[in-house]
């Protein structure tokens, strides 16, 4: 039987930032999860690192966060990123308003901003629509989420993290309120004794919750990516428009990836996907960027943002805010259990942050977070980074076009 001080659940680039931010602070730490690494919600997402420009009218609080992780993860992941740039392009039919009132809202917030006409634009991009009639220069990038969690993943090994992919948890012990066992199976095949569980399991929190007798609602949806051959585009592209489907293109290296749609699931393992959507997603990006509506398909996927239900509710719309959520589950009656839920990929180190330092009253340990300044391991040697990338069996869909592993 193992035992640890804190148990992490979840492998994404949440669950491994916890581990590693835990692990910084000398705290001795398991993480688990079911498959290989961002096998699930981070590994298969559009790779956009947010500049916060997209919320910054709808969510100044959430913006000003992106813009603030953008920032730092610029400095401190290197190859995991591909520091781009972005536009917000406003067609001719777009409203013209939104676009002021979105450079507006990111002046409020400090993200920096250069409006460019036309033809400026077209001169970044030679091949953007001639319908976009002006654009806004953002500072969006593109992460290779792959690297991302393996890179966090592994920094927390180099300091006493135990990691162990395809470790599904099967069962939990709940005695006199607390969870004094888990039941792992797959690589552990055996119980672990945690001092604390964190659930970071994102649109599957709901079932992980449920084993320890705790309700955390969450309302899935899931969207599209189209990834296909076209090599000439610099920035991202985003459509200055309310959010809506096919509104992002992001550049990789000889492809880009179509994004995406927002339908609601009702399981995040066994949903249905359609044609309609793939097709909307290349006609909707055609729009600004007209040869990728001819370019030959490499790719498509699916991938599920792990929502949660009411904070869905009360907002009552898409795209309107991505906030996390920490949910101390003393208040349910198990004193040794969290839920951390919501947020974006952006912003993963944030939420990790503020989960590692919610563990560390909890237990009582006096520690300060370390992740923002220290560079993650192997951040300026591509070739590392893919080799963290198969150790932890985390070669995910976004990136599988510029991560070179094994399985290329």
């Amino acid at each position: 039987m193992e035992s640890t001080t804190v148990l992490v659940i979840g492998g994404g680039a949440t669950g491994a930032g916890i581990a590693r931010d835990l692990a910084l602070r000398g705290v001795t730490v398991t993480l688990v999860d079911r498959g290989g690494l961002a096998s699930g919600t981070s590994g298969r997402s559009h790779g956009l690192l947010h500049s916060g420009a997209r919320y910054a009218e709808s969510d100044p609080v959430g913006a000003e966060e992106c813009i603030r992780e953008n920032r730092v993860l610029k400095r401190i992941a290197g190859d995991c990123l591909r520091d781009t740039g972005g536009l917000f392009v406003q067609l001719a039919g777009d409203d013209p308003e939104y676009f002021e009132t979105k450079r507006d809202a990111c002046q409020a917030v400090g993200i920096p901003t250069t409006v460019l006409d036309g033809d400026d634009a077209r001169e970044v991009v030679p091949d953007l629509s001639p319908d976009v009639e002006r654009a806004m220069r953002v500072p969006d990038a593109v992460v290779y989420p792959s690297r991302l969690v393996a890179a966090n993943a592994a920094d927390a090994r180099d300091h006493g993290a135990t990691i162990h992919p395809h470790a599904p948890v099967e069962g939990m012990t709940v005695a006199d309120g607390r969870i004094t066992a888990v039941d792992v199976g797959g690589s552990v095949d055996e119980r672990i004794e945690p001092d604390y569980v964190v659930n970071a399991t994102g649109a599957w929190a709901e079932r992980i919750a449920a084993m320890a007798g705790v309700t955390v609602e969450m309302r899935p949806t899931r969207g599209v990516m189209v990834s296909v051959e076209y090599d000439r585009l610099g920035p991202v592209l985003n459509r200055c428009r309310k959010p809506d489907d096919g509104d992002i293109i992001v550049p990789h290296d000889s492809e880009v990836v179509l994004g995406t749609t927002s339908v609601s699931v009702a399981d995040p393992d066994d949903y249905s996907t359609e044609a309609w959507e793939v097709s909307d997603t290349v006609a909707e990006c055609a729009a600004m960027l007209p040869p990728v509506a001819d370019a030959p398909t490499r790719r498509t996927w699916w991938g599920v943002r792990p929502l949660y239900a009411p904070d869905e509710d009360a907002r009552e719309g898409r795209g309107i805010s991505r906030g996390f959520f920490e949910l101390d589950h003393a208040a349910d009656g198990v004193e040794n259990f969290a839920s951390v839920v919501g947020g974006k990929l952006t912003t993963y180190r944030r939420m990790a942050e503020s989960t590692a330092d919610s563990v560390c009253d909890r237990l009582n340990l006096d520690a300060d977070c370390l992740t923002a300044d220290r560079r993650l391991p192997g951040a300026d040697d591509p070739d590392r980074l893919d080799a963290l990338v198969t150790e932890f069996d985390g070669r995910g869909v976004t990136d599988a076009d510029v991560v070179d592993t094994p399985e290329s």
